[in-house]
């Protein structure tokens, strides 16, 4: 049996073990939610360090099934275009869940615009490394016609970023253990440009501004504690 098979056979038994010990443990009673209450709104400014909210530009407008599955997996959903002073436009998606268990998953971007004719590209993991602690990201490249748009995001489930498969299934597990009912946020920042480059550039100083602007609790309910 060779090292790679071995390693597949074992994550297979772990992703099944956590299956298992999930549902032994998943509280008959109704738990809390991580967060209590949560505003998207307050939470993120408008105004975030020579950036302000563009009302001008409407980001990716969703076709009415993918509009209404969003609906029923999220209960807020925040949409802006930023510009800074250099005229650069920075998308911004933020969508948060109250409860990440059973069937309520986050939806990510490579789904959700795969699911609207976008040719998914360059897709890769990347590790942030932002002022106020590192976290994992996703990056990749949306293609649509003449619509070129490199995306980066990150999904918080309770009080960390998680990555896909066996890390999100550790961290509900975990969640289950404790009587609570893990919630969820996908944060998305995108840009329109050929250069993936520029756009990745842009979107680093972007998210590094946008952490630096929120308070500490804020912050944390973006990217986990630290």
């Amino acid at each position: 049996m060779t090292q790679s098979n071995t390693l597949s056979y074992i994550l297979c038994a772990l992703m099944l073990l956590t299956a298992v010990a999930t549902r032994l443990v998943t509280p008959v009673k109704a738990a809390t939610t991580y967060h209590e209450t949560i505003s998207l709104k307050d939470m993120i400014p408008e105004q975030i360090a020579g950036w302000k909210v563009d009302p001008n530009i409407v980001p990716l407008q969703l076709n009415a099934d993918v509009e209404k599955g969003m609906n029923e997996l999220y209960s807020q959903v925040l949409v802006r275009t930023y510009v800074n002073a250099n005229g650069e436009h920075v998308m911004l998606s933020v969508a948060y869940g109250g409860d990440q268990n059973g069937n309520l998953a986050l939806h990510k971007p490579e789904h959700c615009y795969g699911s609207q004719g976008f040719e998914i590209s360059n897709f890769q993991r990347d590790d942030f490394k932002s002022d106020v602690g590192n976290f994992p990201v996703t990056r990749l490249l949306a293609v649509q016609g003449h619509r070129s748009e490199p995306i980066t995001y990150w999904t918080t489930v309770g009080d960390k970023v998680v990555r896909d498969g066996l890390d999100q299934k550790l961290q509900k597990l975990r969640f289950a253990m404790t009587g609570k009912i893990p919630d969820g946020i996908l944060v998305r920042v995108s840009t329109l440009d050929d250069d993936m480059n520029n756009s990745y550039r842009i979107q680093n100083s972007f998210i590094q501004n946008m952490l630096a602007s929120m308070n500490k609790e804020d912050r944390a309910k973006i990217i986990g504690t630290h």
